[in-house]
């Protein structure tokens, strides 16, 4: 009885001093619950990927034949291009219903046995939500046309006359004439801040949004883990302001965020947001409560001037400036996607520094502002190039999207107009048509000429040769699955003791990663210090590095790369 007092007489001594100071509750870690922070997300469109039935367009069933290719490359998500019906006029994005599958691609059932598919591989599958414009042909819109006191009237922008600023705010300069066009059934204009076969709808309008919600819950029901929002900025633009800066309503974007989670807890959505670092917040939210992914747009357009240039201080710049994000939020890096590279936030200066080294004639260009190339052309398929510029997208902090056949090095096709130079059918083998399909001819030219002819790149050929680019993407996608620090860890910029290696630390969890890159063509000394007497272990080339008096020097050659562990003494 003595002892059991003495025990709790010490405890009453004791609690105090535990509680003393203690004035908030545990943080919860939620980091590691995001899928999104470490994924590698696969852009691809179905129609380019792979034909099942020979009809020479790619379909669901061709896609599900693919899966285990992806899935032994290291991917984690599938972003899918627009796959519902459309009148085909911008490749999909003119979407004339936004509930069914496209019957050129395949079935809802086939859908739902890709989804079962993907699921059973461990992949998730995020879409493209194309909601700030419908196709002219879309039912919605035909209703619009036909009266003023149509159910659909307000669900889209319409003027008696011809607004002041029509041709003001084109997103395609030189391939569109304004923004406003006559609609020749009901006399009056429509906005279209795209094509004009593409009317934007008016999120002003309740019923507009509300639609929006039960699209979002119709994909999320069918398996859909997220949405990839196309044009964000449009979408939150108020029309008819008055202003040549439209007002943006970004609380839509935390109602959509909450509403799709409301239906699926970790749905994510990935935002087309090309945007300045000061605004930011505005799209993720103050408190991480916006969408929770974006692309960095604004990085990846010094990235490029970086390395057209080997001028690195606009990259660093753009990089400490798109730091400060919440916790909950994610950036997303590319070299590539199913658009131009948008050089639009450079000076002119920068952008012909561009144009010189990765798109000097004019037919590379397009949209004054961009590059309509793929990575491997630009680069003249210099592998070390083209190596460090992969090496990189995969060790910046956020999480890498990769194009389909980047990985294999694929070229483009600039005969064919705008974009679609860059969204050409996969290469599979070197059979006819690329084993993309056994018609005669595809839907789309297959690239058949140069050194990026399927004869020469293709997944047949470069899977059984271990020196690919396949095999070193597989070998990259798996060394940056072993770096978590990446994704969720923080990191800072280092002075890596030259103007040409960009260098970059991350810290996790008592687990330090040291990142270089060399974005000179000559080989160039990198020298820095840490604390302690640190081992840097090589992750790839098992050349690990001993401190001398403190200081690291690791020689770099020309468009070389390395990637360290901290090894504390």
């Amino acid at each position: 009885m003595k002892h059991v007092f003495s025990t709790l007489l010490l405890a009453i001594l004791i609690l105090p001093r535990i509680c003393d100071g203690q004035d908030r509750l545990a943080t919860v870690d939620l980091k590691n619950n995001y899928w999104y922070k470490n994924s590698i997300i696969y852009n691809l469109e179905v129609g380019v990927f792979k034909d099942s039935d020979g009809d020479g367009r790619g379909d669901f069933q061709g896609l599900i034949q693919k899966l285990d290719y992806l899935s032994s490359l290291g991917v984690d998500a599938i972003w899918l291009a627009p796959f519902q019906p459309t009148p085909g006029k911008d490749d999909g994005y003119d979407v004339a219903d936004y509930y069914t599958i496209d019957e050129k691609l395949g079935t809802g059932g086939d859908f739902a046995e890709f989804i079962y598919q993907t699921e059973k591989r461990g992949i998730r599958v995020i879409m493209d939500l194309v909601i700030n414009h419908t196709s002219d042909e879309h039912p919605w819109f035909k209703n619009a046309r036909g009266s003023k006191n149509s159910k659909y009237r307000d669900w889209y922008i319409w003027s008696e006359k011809l607004p002041k600023n029509h041709d003001e705010g084109m997103v395609f300069p030189g391939f569109q004439s304004g923004v406003w066009k006559l609609d020749s059934l009901s006399g009056e204009y429509y906005y279209h801040r795209f094509y004009d076969f593409q009317p934007d709808l008016n999120f002003t309008n309740p019923a507009v949004v509300q639609e929006c919600q039960r699209i979002i819950g119709f994909w999320l029901n069918q398996g859909i883990s997220g949405f990839r929002l196309d044009a964000v900025p449009f979408i939150i633009e108020i029309p008819k302001t008055g202003t040549e800066k439209p007002k943006l309503d970004y609380k839509f974007l935390t109602d959509i965020r909450q509403f799709a989670r409301s239906r699926k807890a970790d749905a994510a959505i990935l935002g087309e947001a090309n945007v300045t670092p000061e605004e930011n917040e505005n799209y993720f939210g103050g408190n991480g409560d916006g969408i929770q992914m974006m692309f960095n747009f604004f990085a990846n357009q010094h990235l490029f001037y970086a390395l057209a240039t080997g001028k690195l201080d606009p990259f660093k710049k753009a990089i400490r400036e798109t730091q400060r994000i919440p916790e909950a939020s994610q950036w997303a890096h590319f070299l590539r996607n199913h658009d131009e590279i948008d050089l639009g936030r450079l000076t002119d200066k920068q952008r012909q520094e561009v144009y010189d080294k990765f798109g000097p004639d004019t037919s590379m260009q397009i949209y004054e502002r961009g590059i309509r190339r793929r990575l491997a052309t630009m680069m003249g398929n210099n592998r070390k190039h083209m190596e460090l510029a992969y090496s990189l997208l995969f060790s910046l902090p956020g999480t890498p999207v990769i194009r389909y056949g980047d990985e294999l090095g694929m070229g483009d096709d600039l005969r064919l107009r705008e974009r679609i130079s860059v969204r050409t059918p996969m290469q599979w083998d070197d059979s006819k048509n690329a084993g993309f399909t056994t018609a005669d001819t595809a839907f789309r030219p297959v690239i058949d000429f140069g050194e990026h002819s399927y004869k020469k790149v293709n997944v047949a050929q470069q899977r059984r040769d271990s020196t690919s680019l396949l095999s070193w993407t597989t070998d990259l996608i798996r060394l940056r699955k072993s770096c978590p620090e990446i994704g969720l860890g923080n990191y800072k910029l280092i002075e890596a003791g030259s103007p040409f290696i960009f260098g970059i630390q991350y810290e996790l969890a008592g687990e330090t990663l040291v990142i270089l890159h060399n974005f000179s063509d000559k080989p160039q000394r990198s020298e820095f210090t840490m604390n302690g007497n640190a081992l840097l272990m090589d992750l790839i080339n098992k050349n690990d590095q001993k401190p001398n008096a403190g200081k690291h020097t690791v020689n770099m050659p020309g468009y070389g790369y390395k990637w360290f562990r901290v090894v504390k003494d």
